[in-house]
């Protein structure tokens, strides 16, 4: 049984493979290596990417969808990577999840400002056209009735 789990472990992934698991680009994943986020072995040119790389691009991409840089998640991984008890780790997450809820929530409150203002200046066009269609109407009602005169 522990072979079969060590052979689990073991299973490496091509950049394309990942990169179509993840329905991502490659040039992505070379960012995210780049930024010291994935550390792929290699091969001559060719990048071989442990379970580890892929547990942490799926991380890398989960946090992306929470609103959480690149640099954040780094610094999430460096803590990992420095104490695997995790209780550093998720007190961090925890801060980071809070300070994320407020930005939201503060961007919340600005797009509700925004479309208040969108509506009341959207009311002012649409009055603003009525007027104009109408004063429009009227002086070729009024140049109509001069020319038959």
């Amino acid at each position: 049984m522990i072979d079969k789990v060590t052979e689990k472990d073991d299973r490496t992934y091509s950049i394309s493979e990942l990169a179509k698991e993840f329905d991502i680009t490659t040039r992505s994943i070379r960012f995210y290596e780049d930024q010291g986020l994935l550390t792929p072995l290699r091969q001559g040119q060719t990048r071989i990417y442990s379970k580890r790389d892929r547990v942490r691009l799926k991380l890398i991409l989960r946090g992306k969808r929470l609103g959480f840089s690149l640099s954040e998640t780094g610094q999430l991984f460096e803590l990992y990577d420095a104490d695997k008890s995790s209780v550093t780790q998720l007190t961090i997450m925890l801060k980071l999840i809070e300070q994320k809820k407020l930005e939201l929530h503060q961007q919340m409150d600005d797009i509700k400002v925004v479309l208040m203002e969108l509506v009341t200046v959207e009311k002012r066009c649409r009055e603003t056209l009525v007027e104009a269609k109408t004063s429009e109407s009227k002086s070729i009602t009024l140049s109509a009735n001069g020319e038959l005169s």
